[in-house]
């Protein structure tokens, strides 16, 4: 008998309050009169006009013990990707055992600049989510202290991608709508299951970094760093030239080890320029030398298949058990506008996985950890996956 118990609920009524308790009364019928301990709404449209009503709806309906959420440009839920209008999608899980908390980090003004308060320590949790506002949170800062406080624990979450019409931070807790920083949950005693996509494929041999400092790489396999990536590129079919249509990426490993590195164990991360005269190329990351790094290319094809393989491997973690539900954050710069078609991501989801509660929004930053390390992406889909 499952221990986890997930489901999810959409509405897309233009009325905020009853849109939500719509969708929250989907959920509690799934539930079957359980106590709900964490409720999760993404809304868009006219849900952010009067954001205190949508979450009214959603706690008379539920009577969560906790919630967390945010607005977005668009919202997943009951297996499809809303991309605009009015939309929200409710999503609650009552765990048998184990624990959740709730929290709100903010950004505070001290003497010599600012702190950041709330943030929880993470040591020995299983996992976290975090909703930041794009504007008044540092979220690669925090990501980084993270990391030096409690290595190794996952936080998956993405960057809410609307405010509210009254220009506030569209961020859910409780029943309150809080006017910055970020909302999360820490989860104790639950088994959550990390995946990511970055939706890129690598292309062209290893190449270790031999002289670099911060974000400019000098030299590539002793060469200077430029001709190096232009012999690569030289040596590419014209198959391989068409996928880097769309811009140049470099993948470099975090987290190193023997070689023979999957697509997985690469943070993708954008070229930003070369100098001729130096030789040196700059990139969207901090480098040390002695990582590898591997010509990356973005697609529909590549992220297409990129997200079904890293599914696929969680689905092969979790063994014979189906799991209980999972939390999807994908970047506004996919759904349709890369793949052509509606409800990519999540389909792609719900093929590999089966037919479980999920529930997500088009965020403008996700996060999620590659080579045990959790970064903000770009173009990439990160999933919370639940154990049942």
């Amino acid at each position: 008998m499952m221990s986890v118990r997930i489901a999810c609920g959409l509405s897309t009524a233009s009325d905020p309050r009853a849109g939500a308790a719509g969708a929250a009364t989907k959920v509690a019928e799934q539930l079957a009169g359980r106590s709900i301990d964490l409720a999760v709404v993404f809304a868009c449209g006219a849900h952010l006009a009067a954001p205190e009503a949508t979450l009214e709806g959603v706690h008379d309906a539920l009577q969560p013990d906790v919630l967390i959420g945010c607005g977005a440009g668009g919202v997943v839920g009951d297996g499809r990707e809303i991309e605009g209008g009015t939309a929200v999608s409710v999503w609650a899980a009552a765990f048998e055992n184990g624990i959740v908390s709730t929290f709100h980090a903010e950004v505070t003004e001290v003497e010599d600049g600012v702190a950041i308060a709330g943030v929880p320590d993470l040591q020995g949790a299983g996992g976290a989510i975090l909703l930041p506002d794009p504007y008044s949170f540092p979220t690669d800062a925090v990501l980084a202290e993270l990391a030096e406080r409690s290595p190794g624990v996952a936080v998956l979450g993405g960057i809410s991608s609307v405010r509210t019409l009254r220009g506030q931070a569209a961020l859910f807790l409780g029943e309150r709508v809080v006017p910055g920083g970020a909302v999360g949950v820490r989860f104790d005693g639950i088994e959550l299951l990390p995946c990511v996509s970055q939706g890129a494929t690598p292309i062209g041999p290893e190449l270790t970094i031999t002289a670099g400092e911060g974000r400019l790489i000098k030299e590539l396999a002793g060469r200077p760093a430029l001709g190096a990536l232009r012999a690569v590129l030289d040596r590419l079919d014209d198959a391989e030239r068409d996928m880097l249509a769309e811009g140049m990426l470099l993948g470099i490993v975090v987290e190193r080890g023997q070689g023979d590195y999957q697509h997985g164990d690469f943070l993708v991360r954008s070229v930003l320029g070369g100098d001729p005269d130096t030789g040196t190329i700059a990139v969207g990351a901090t480098i040390e030398e002695g990582q590898v790094v591997r010509v990356h290319a973005r697609d529909a094809r590549s992220a297409d298949r990129d997200l079904h393989e890293a599914l696929a491997l969680r689905r092969q973690a979790l063994g014979s058990d189906a799991p209980a539900g999972a939390l999807m954050f994908t970047c506004n710069g996919r759904g349709r506008g890369m793949f052509g078609v509606p409800d990519h991501d999540v389909a792609a989801l719900a093929g590999e996985l089966g037919d479980v509660p999920t529930a997500g929004f088009f965020a403008a930053g996700e996060i999620g950890p590659v080579g045990g390390e959790n970064f903000l992406h770009g173009f990439t889909a990160t999933v919370a996956i639940f154990a049942s």
